[in-house]
């Protein structure tokens, strides 16, 4: 009984393809639109974990002031590392680095690149990962070993993007007029703590040979303190002020000469703002979707009033109330879930599409195809329900008695 009520269905709409056509176009713009700003937000998510992949929720960063003649005047050293590790509670680690921009030379090949000064503990806390060669040990601390570890973005520029890593290894670079061994290649990472360096456009140096014999004055110290729990992160940022106002003899007059901020809510707020806007693109295809479905009732309840006699003749050989809300539901949730399933395929059609244009990083999304067309069918039998039950309430003698 339903399928032929179905099949009958389908065949009023075959036989009005121009209305049945504008009727459904506005369920595909809205489920194609569903789709595919459900992949910009799925992107934007994947770029700030592909970023930020190396921070940690548990780090603090703790810097020298910067301003006029600050970095000059600020007692931080290497050694507040310790005095944070031994003073303040819940530390897991805490490493010391200083960092500045050189001039590198390989062949005929030069670029700026950041140098950072580190000591053998500073991979295990920034999570950076080896592709190949080696890592710095103590003794190449204290020889002050002219060797240096290279993120992938360096070799890229000074050796080609076609260079295998592990040729790399043992090749010689200039710097400041020094030769220096690469021994090891990082892993691509991204995004770094300090904001615009990248972890990637840069060289690792063992402390003392980076800040005595390459950057000298014109660097930056800074150290990085591991907490044993997110929860810590606040009050080991209070305590680590406090002990380095003691550390550094500041009276209370005195303004602290280092600053701090918390990496992991970078990462945070730019999840944060990438929800937002996910969740005002994911809106506004929405009301797509609604007034799309207003354009389906409006079209059911022509549909309806053009139709009057044929309810009256199927009403007065037997057909039911409910033969004929099936019938007149069956169109509107076939125009929807029809109208869904093109959206789907348009929306997949279009990701690749905008993938290709620079600065576009879209996602496909299992979630965003299943959430648009799960509504789009609700909308269909939400919209066409009232007229559907208006057309199954027509007396027949008054249906057969129109014109």
């Amino acid at each position: 009984m339903y399928f032929e009520i179905f099949k009958m269905a389908f065949e009023a709409l075959i036989s009005s393809k121009i209305r049945s056509f504008l009727s459904i176009l506005g369920i595909i713009i809205g489920v194609s639109t569903v789709i595919v700003v459900v992949g910009i937000g799925s992107g934007a998510k994947k770029q700030i974990e592909d970023q930020y992949k190396n921070l940690s929720a548990t780090q603090i960063m703790v810097m020298q002031m910067m301003g006029r003649g600050a970095i000059t005047t600020s007692k931080l050293e290497a050694g507040d590392a310790d005095v944070i590790r031994q003073k303040v509670e819940h530390v897991s680690d805490s490493t010391a680095f200083v960092s500045g921009n050189t001039s590198v030379s390989y062949g005929k090949e030069s670029s700026s690149f950041s140098l950072f000064g580190i000591t053998d503990n500073f991979f295990d806390i920034t999570n950076l990962d080896l592709a190949t060669g080696r890592v710095l040990t103590p003794e190449d601390e204290d020889t002050r070993a002219k060797v240096a570890i290279v993120g992938s973005g360096l070799v890229d520029t000074l050796f080609g993007e076609d260079m295998d890593s592990e040729k790399v290894i043992g090749q010689t670079l200039a710097l400041s007029g020094k030769k220096i061994e690469i021994i090891g290649v990082l892993k691509q990472n991204g995004g770094s703590a300090m904001g615009r360096m990248s972890y990637d456009d840069a060289l690792y140096m063992p402390y003392s040979t980076a800040q005595k014999t390459i950057l000298g004055g014109n660097s930056q110290m800074m150290i990085v303190v591991l907490m044993e729990n997110v929860d810590y992160v606040k009050t080991g940022m209070e305590e680590i002020t406090s002990a380095l106002r003691i550390e550094h003899k500041l009276k209370i007059s005195q303004e602290d000469d280092f600053r701090m901020f918390d990496p992991g809510s970078m990462v945070g707020a730019a999840q944060e703002s990438a929800n937002t806007m996910s969740l005002l693109l994911i809106s506004i295809a929405t009301i797509v979707l609604i007034v799309s479905g207003v354009g389906i009732m409006n079209v059911m309840f022509v549909t309806v009033a053009e139709r009057t006699k044929e309810i009256g003749i199927a009403k007065a050989i037997g057909a039911k109330q409910e033969n004929i809300l099936s019938q007149f539901l069956f169109e509107s949730i076939i125009l929807s879930i029809g109208g869904g399933l093109i959206g789907v395929l348009v929306g997949q059609i279009i990701i690749p599409i905008l993938n290709r244009f620079e600065g576009w990083y879209v996602v496909p999304s299992f979630m965003g195809v299943i959430l648009s067309f799960t509504f789009s069918a609700f909308v269909g039998l939400f919209f066409g329900f009232y007229p559907a039950f208006k057309a199954s309430r027509l007396d027949p003698v008054d249906a057969l008695r129109s014109e």
